[in-house]
Formats: C-alpha cells, sequence, structure tokens
C-alpha cells in the first residue's frame, strides 16, 4: 500500500518546483499548426523527455513526418495492470494577439491562476501526471503498476502523425486504460469524470468566382458574389430549429438514453447563469434537447472563420474573386467523418448557387467515444479524484474531441478514463488562457492516488 503521507509531503514542499517547470514548459511556443514554430516544437519535445529522463524511465522520440512523439514507461509489474497516459505538448494558435492582456507565450499568474497558451490545453493537464509519478519515484515507493506515456506534438491539427504510426505501435502502447487529462471539471469546486468524447469532422470551403476581383459599380448585377454564394450555402446548412440540413446526417445518431437524461437533470445547472458566464443573452440550439444534451451528446455544425473580400481600413467597393470559410461538424459515436465528408460533397453539389464553383477541402476529422461508466477502473478513478479534489466526482460527457482517442481505443482494446482538471471558462483555444493552480496542485494530487487504486 502506498504512503500516502509521505507523497503529501513531498508534493507539499515542492509546489514552487512544480509550478517552475510549468512556467518553463508554457514559455515553449509550441504552435502545431504554425510551420515557423518548427524549432519551438522540437525544443518542448526535448523539455518532456528530458522530464522522464530525470525521472528514471525509459525514454525515446519516435519520429515520424512530422512532430516528435515522446514515449516513456516505467518497468513492467508481474500480474499488474498497464496504464498509458496520453497527453500533448503542442498548443493552437494565438491569435487574435491584441485580446491577450499578458503575452501568451509569457506566463502569468492573477487572482489564482495561470495565463498562457496551453495553461490548460494541455500542458498543465498533462504535466500532473508526470509530477505525481515522479513523486512516487523521488519518495522512494514501488509502483504498483506500470505507467507508459505517450505525448504527442500535433493533437491540435488531427494527430496525424500518431494515426499513421499507430499501427506499428500496437505492442508497445499495449495497456488496459488509457488516462487523458484534456477537459473539464463540471464546474468550480465540483470535480468530474468524463465518459463521452464528441468526435469532429472539419472542412475548409472555397467558393471562386470570376477570375479577378471586380469593381462592384461596373459589375454588380451581373456576376454571382462569391461572398453571398458562401453566406447562402452556410446558412441553409442548418435550419432555424437547429437541425444540420446534410441528407442522412443523423441516421447514425442514437437517441439519449433515458438514464444519462435523468442523471444530467440532477447537475446544478442554469441556462441563465451559463449564458451570463458566456456573455450572450440567450442560449440556442437544437430544438428538442437541454443545453447540456446539445453540449455534449448531440453533433453540430459550425464555422470557424471566414474569408475573402476587403478586410482593411475604410471602403474598397469589389466583388471579390473568391470567398472561404472554416467550417466543422462534431459528431457524436457511431457517426463516421469520412461519411459526413461524403455528406457535405453532396450538399454543396446540389445547393451550389448559379455562377460559382465551390472546393470541399478536408482537412481532418475523427471519431466520438462513449466508454462503459461502470467500468473495472472506473471506481479507483472516483476514489483518486474525491481524495485529490476533496469532493466526489460527478459523471458526464465532454462536448469537445481528442480525435485519436476512439482510434486509440479501438486499436489497443483498452478502457479509458478522462480525467478533467480544467474548467468551462479556461478559454482554450481563445485569448487569456488560463488554469487554476489550485486545480493543478489537485489534479497532481489526485494522480498520485490513481496508481495506487487503479492496481487495486
Amino acid at each position: 500500500m502506498a504512503d500516502f503521507s509521505s507523497l503529501d509531503r513531498y508534493l507539499e514542499q515542492n509546489r514552487q518546483g512544480h509550478l517552475n517547470e510549468l512556467l518553463e514548459l508554457l514559455r515553449i511556443e509550441s504552435v502545431s499548426a504554425d510551420p515557423t514554430k518548427a524549432s519551438a516544437m522540437s525544443q518542448a519535445a526535448i523539455w518532456v523527455k528530458n522530464r522522464f529522463v530525470q525521472m528514471g524511465l525509459e525514454c525515446e522520440l519516435i519520429e515520424g513526418n512530422g512532430p516528435s512523439m515522446v514515449y516513456a514507461e516505467s518497468p513492467k509489474v508481474p500480474g499488474a495492470p498497464t496504464v498509458l497516459v496520453y497527453g500533448h505538448y503542442d498548443v493552437q494558435p494565438c491569435d487574435p494577439l491584441d485580446l491577450w492582456k499578458t503575452p501568451p507565450f509569457e506566463p502569468t499568474i492573477r487572482d489564482g491562476n495561470i495565463y498562457a497558451r496551453g495553461a490548460t490545453d494541455d500542458k498543465g493537464q498533462m504535466l500532473t501526471h508526470v509530477q505525481s509519478l515522479a513523486a512516487w519515484m523521488a519518495t522512494s515507493q514501488k509502483l504498483p503498476l506500470q505507467v507508459k506515456f505517450l505525448i504527442e506534438g500535433e493533437e491540435e491539427k488531427g494527430s496525424e502523425v500518431l494515426g499513421h504510426a499507430l499501427p506499428g505501435l500496437k505492442e508497445k502502447l499495449a495497456c488496459d486504460v488509457i488516462v487523458i487529462s484534456d477537459s473539464s471539471q463540471y464546474g468550480p469546486g465540483q470535480p468530474a469524470i468524463t465518459y463521452g468524447l464528441r468526435g469532429i469532422a472539419y472542412f475548409e470551403l472555397r467558393v471562386y468566382g470570376p477570375k479577378a476581383d471586380l469593381h462592384s459599380g461596373s459589375f454588380g448585377g451581373a456576376v454571382t458574389n462569391p461572398a453571398l454564394a458562401l453566406a447562402r450555402l452556410l446558412t441553409e446548412m442548418k435550419n432555424a430549429d437547429g437541425k444540420i440540413q446534410l441528407e442522412g446526417f443523423y441516421d447514425s445518431v442514437k437517441p439519449l438514453q433515458e438514464s444519462e437524461r435523468e442523471m444530467w437533470k440532477c447537475l446544478d445547472f442554469s441556462d441563465e447563469a451559463f449564458a451570463k458566464q458566456l456573455g450572450v443573452t440567450e442560449l440556442t440550439g437544437e430544438q428538442g434537447f437541454t443545453t447540456l444534451e446539445r453540449r455534449w451528446a448531440r453533433p453540430t455544425f459550425d464555422v470557424h472563420g471566414l474569408m475573402g473580400g476587403y478586410q482593411g481600413e475604410g471602403g474598397k467597393t469589389i466583388i471579390p474573386s473568391w470567398a472561404g470559410a472554416k467550417i466543422s461538424f462534431r459528431l457524436v459515436p457511431d457517426q463516421d467523418p469520412a461519411t459526413v465528408a461524403k455528406q457535405l460533397q453532396d450538399f454543396v453539389s446540389k445547393h451550389t448557387p448559379r455562377g460559382v464553383t465551390v472546393e470541399v477541402i478536408d482537412l481532418h476529422g475523427g471519431c466520438g467515444v462513449v466508454v462503459d461508466p461502470n467500468s473495472r477502473f472506473m471506481g479507483g478513478a472516483r476514489k483518486a479524484v474525491e481524495e485529490g479534489f476533496g469532493k466526489a466526482p460527478v459523471l458526464i460527457r465532454e462536448g469537445g474531441s481528442i480525435p485519436i482517442v476512439a482510434e486509440m481505443v479501438a486499436l489497443l482494446g483498452c478502457d479509458v478514463l478522462l480525467m478533467g482538471w480544467g474548467l468551462d471558462d479556461d478559454g482554450a483555444h481563445s485569448p487569456n488562457e488560463k488554469f487554476c493552480l489550485e486545480d493543478y496542485y489537485r489534479g497532481i494530487r489526485a494522480s498520485s492516488r490513481l496508481w495506487e487504486y487503479l492496481a487495486s
């Protein structure tokens, strides 16, 4: 049995050291989507590898056609389970920079939070498991199971390198359960374990019109404006009741179980308070479902960016030669990104306005996943979280996506535990991303219990 009192003393004495290491990692500008940050990506991978080496773990960089993956493992324990911790060191782009109160790669502590790109997604959360295992080793305690780590550098752009390498890594990554901390608690002071993630299908649309920008006075009324054609396509993809209009889109969507709907009704959730938190006048979405159901367990369609036409100061009266949009569909389990790509192409072909052509660019996709909330490892996870955070966790789903998870679970035939330490208002992917420092320390403490309770 682990000596938790010794672990707790060590964790308390090393809070500053754990903070310093988080600050170091957050200062590395590891934006996987930006090709100019290639050296920073390498720096981040080496930083993670060196941390594992300091702990005495067997460690290597797994190379592919892109950012390195960091793999580490503790010795195998005969007769005991093997846990694989998955995380990522890459981060989202920081735009728009002018909305950051402090520079995104100069981590700053304000009001008990640490502000930086990657603070909650996923450097801070991933590091909790590294620190907790280091505590076991520093206090000379024998691990009751084997722990493996796979920390990749391309999660934020679809895990392409890992996806290609995954079949060849089956034996190396073999495990009984994957542990991932890349999501949120239910709310402040209320930890959660997530048992479902949505998938994603991400695209770019490009609408082409005249061969060059045209004077809108001379040519307006004679040609189709690509920006207007794009706007029409986008608005026709979802009706006023929030239903996505791609033919066959809902064919694979399973109805929500009444047991889930009843469980979520018992959560302390207020539409009014949530709208106020987000700064919107009211909540909207697919008719016939609650806000939590729409966020966690229903498919969605969203526009992420619009391109084309004049963007500068003042006016410029043109008909743009092209216009584009970044869009995605969040998918529920059993929906296939490749099928959605075909449905989108069919929709565009049928609804393209005359006088323009449309290109559909498939950027990346991944399936959703739902796991059994009563799996063999759930009891140990709940106990670890309760001791780490001082309150029993609730069970929730998460509307976000970690596309590679479903592939890993299918390949490895294992369970998965999604144990998020973040908060809804952490601003992942947004300016002023943050992570509550106390949740960082509580996450480390919960993780320090996890190894013992998963083994038993």
